[in-house]
């Protein structure tokens, strides 16, 4: 007996409407639910103007800034500084960006042992301070004489190591896609989703930067939905490397995007400013906040 393609359907419907009515109501809640996400606005340190990181803090804090994004180069050495600075403020640590030594995919094993050695110590204070993570290029141009394929490889097989003692001390490998004019080897949010699955560790995670994005993505909101789960940071600039607000770069079919996978973590300043950055900065974080209600879903 033969059925149409228009029966068919209607069967498959009525047939999963009565699998999903066979489930509890809680189950079948729990099936369509996403965790409500959230906008919290972070900077890198240096985008913040003060004359020592307490005055820094103070100004975050009036201007509703709640992360505080640091350079992992010289960090251990700074833990103590940065815990004692933050006792008196509502800011908290979100990644730490960068400042290793060696180069992930070097074409030569002993910058990568370099890179792994460095980033050990970088991850270390991470976790001392809370840090959502360690965020890491595995090759800028020129870095490596590999190819995609075998950078593809040698990356697989080195994050695990990485992964597992980012995890013991409850902290995180962000890998970052870059533009093509800063990095060829991994571009898109897509790619980098795709090495954390095959990675499959949860020390091994990544990021988004709107910056890279506009060069590289064809849909903001595309990207962050491709990045789902395994995105743990996003860095804010506009078009022009500037502060969100500062030219035409809309933020809202992202931010579309970060509700649509329940985003969790910290969105920071990483970009220069025109202007006074007293004045400036908080008309970005006002800006951004209009953006966000802005992105319905």
């Amino acid at each position: 007996m033969s059925i149409s393609r228009r029966e068919f359907l209607a069967g498959g419907a009525v047939a999963g409407a009565g699998l999903m009515a066979g489930l509890p109501a809680t189950a079948a809640e729990e099936a369509k639910k996403e965790p409500k996400a959230v906008l919290k606005i972070s900077s890198q340190e240096g985008v913040i103007p003060g004359r020592d990181l307490p005055e820094k803090l103070a100004k975050m804090d009036a201007w509703g800034i709640e992360g505080l994004e640091v350079g992992g180069g010289g960090l251990p050495g700074r833990v103590t500084e940065i815990q004692n600075a933050l006792k008196n403020s509502n800011v908290r640590v979100s990644a730490i960006c960068a400042g290793f030594r060696g180069v992930p995919i070097s074409h030569d094993e002993a910058v990568r042992k370099e890179f792994v050695a460095s980033a050990k110590e970088i991850l270390a204070a991470a976790g001392e301070l809370g840090s959502t993570g360690l965020i890491v290029v595995p090759a800028f141009n020129g870095q490596t004489e590999l190819g995609h394929v075998e950078g593809r490889k040698v990356l697989v097989d080195l994050l695990p190591e990485l992964g597992e003692f980012a995890v013991q001390h409850k902290t995180r490998i962000l890998l970052e896609p870059l533009n093509r004019g800063e990095a060829w080897f991994l571009r898109l949010l897509a790619d980098a989703a795709a090495i954390c699955r095959d990675v499959g560790h949860a020390g091994v995670m990544m990021m988004g930067d709107f910056y890279h994005m506009a060069k590289e993505e064809t849909s903001d909101l595309g990207a962050f939905i491709s990045a789902g789960k395994y995105l743990h940071h996003v860095h804010l600039a506009s078009r022009t490397r500037k502060l969100p607000g500062q030219d035409e770069r809309s933020f809202v079919e992202g931010f579309k995007g970060l509700k649509m996978i329940g985003y969790q973590d910290y969105c920071s300043f990483e970009c220069g400013v025109e202007g006074d950055r007293d004045v400036e900065i908080p008309k970005s974080v006002k800006f951004l906040r209009e953006q966000w209600e802005m992105a319905q879903v």
